[in-house]
């Protein structure tokens, strides 16, 4: 539907966007910005407008408008039919030309693909490009079939243990054959393994499901690290205990003959986080899962970024549906009970890490990856119990990460994020977080601008 006047005044005032592109003239950037709009969620492409949404206008002849269906037709695989409407506004001609989502992805210009992220095109890589073929297929990389492998690399008594945990999470019992009940779930297909089911049963080390655990001292001194590559189920539990062997304990006394372990970080978010590396993990990628733990902090990074529209305000929110990438993978967590519902593994962790008492878990995405931060949260020195794998114990002081900010900053209330982050041995992004808890805590203020400006560290 044509836009009048008016709608195109209010929509060139809400400047560049996802779904908005400003051009001065019809170049090959224009066509670069349809395939974008045609491989996400379509938008216009306003001809005739500068970087500051000011009208500049264009010269258009009778043939324009037609020439440049016919080029963009022309110079993109499959062929894309736009709606192009010409407009007059202050005496200025401009082209809006209305791009649509194409159903079969990806579309590309000569041979490249492009994507719109926020307000700008990127073009795609050779796993993004996989990714949309396979969706438009209606599949996902761990349905299809593994030429590398064959039944000698998995194990019957890894597939038997897949189904009773299925019988006793679902409550139903199977009268079939094991390769029967496999051939249900689309594990095997024309009697040969899927790249899914080589995951979840293999008996090998294997390079693909490679995870690394390592407790480090500082961002690049290594204290220990374990590799693990199991079969999927098995990675689970061994990446959990891997984990907890070098978190810090407390024991708590309630009054049973038993005691309770309290862990400075909560298992279940632990747990969570775990389980959705493993689900959400691009197996293409030749990069390791890694969770390093620090004193003051666990990192675990994922290859793979956010999969299909998904991005962090999304995740934040709460506000998507879910999507996964290895589809297979995913149902055999879920009819095993490791997963109990789609898409609330976010909430879940963020509801974890504040009844623990701790900060707000970090969500962050990389070119080829994601990353999740959780936060210890220790606001004082405290005495802590420790066990390690020899059952020794031992007090162990720790000053938090917020009181070393504190202390840089009365030493230089100048310094500025990435500063803070070399001195006290955090990211960034850590720094933003605990400049942000320290606000709200009343405990520093900004004076002046946030380029200029400087900290004030405030008398408790």
């Amino acid at each position: 539907m044509m836009l009048t006047v008016k709608e195109l005044q209010n929509l060139i005032k809400t400047g560049e966007h996802q779904n908005l592109e400003f051009k001065t003239s019809f170049q090959k950037e224009v066509i670069e910005s349809v395939v974008a709009f045609t491989n996400s969620h379509g938008g216009k492409i306003i001809i005739g407008i500068n970087d500051e949404a000011q009208i500049v206008g264009l010269l258009l002849s009778k043939e324009s408008v037609q020439n440049y269906i016919n080029t963009i037709k022309q110079n993109t695989q499959p062929s894309i039919i736009v709606d192009i409407d010409t407009y007059t506004i202050d005496k200025k001609e401009l082209l809006v030309i209305d791009v649509k989502e194409y159903p079969l992805k990806p579309v590309a210009y000569k041979n490249r693909y492009y994507k719109r992220i926020k307000n700008s095109n990127h073009l795609m890589s050779l796993d993004e490009i996989s990714n949309e073929h396979l969706k438009t297929l209606n599949g996902s990389w761990d349905f299809y079939i593994d030429t590398r492998h064959d039944f000698s690399d998995i194990s019957l008594e890894n597939i038997e243990k897949f189904i009773h945990r299925v019988e006793k999470n679902l409550g139903k019992y199977f009268n079939e054959d094991p390769m029967m009940i496999l051939r249900k779930y689309e594990l095997i297909k024309d009697d040969k393994l899927t790249f899914g089911s080589y995951l979840l049963f293999t008996t090998n080390m294997s390079p693909l499901t490679s995870l690394q655990i390592g407790r480090f001292k500082d961002p690049i001194t290594i204290l220990d690290n374990i590799d693990i590559d199991t079969n999927l189920f098995e990675q689970i539990e061994l990446t959990i205990e891997g984990v907890k062997k070098h978190l810090m304990s407390e024991f708590i006394i309630t009054g049973d003959a038993q005691r309770t372990v309290r862990y400075e970080y909560p298992l279940e978010a632990i747990r969570e986080i775990v389980v959705n590396m493993i689900v959400h993990r691009n197996y293409q990628d030749t990069g390791n899962s890694i969770i390093k733990v620090f004193d003051d902090r666990i990192e675990f990074f994922n290859p793979g970024k956010l999969y299909d529209d998904l991005t962090i305000e999304k995740l934040q929110r709460g506000d998507y549906s879910s999507k996964t990438r290895n589809r297979a993978i995913a149902r055999a967590f879920k009819e095993t009970g490791i997963i109990e519902r789609y898409g609330s593994g976010i909430s879940r962790i963020k509801d974890e890490c504040k009844t623990h008492g701790l900060i707000e878990p970090m969500f962050e995405e990389f070119v080829h990856g994601f990353r999740v931060t959780l936060f210890n949260g220790k606001e004082t020195t405290q005495e802590t119990t420790q066990e390690t794998t020899q059952e020794t114990t031992q007090e162990t002081k720790k000053v938090s990460t917020k009181d070393k900010i504190l202390k840089e900053l009365k030493k230089d209330a100048s310094l500025t994020r990435e500063d803070l982050g070399k001195l006290v041995g955090v990211s960034a992004n850590a720094i933003k977080q605990h400049l942000s808890k320290l606000k709200e805590e009343n405990k520093i203020k900004r004076v002046g601008s946030t380029k200029s400006g400087s900290w004030e560290v405030l008398d408790d």
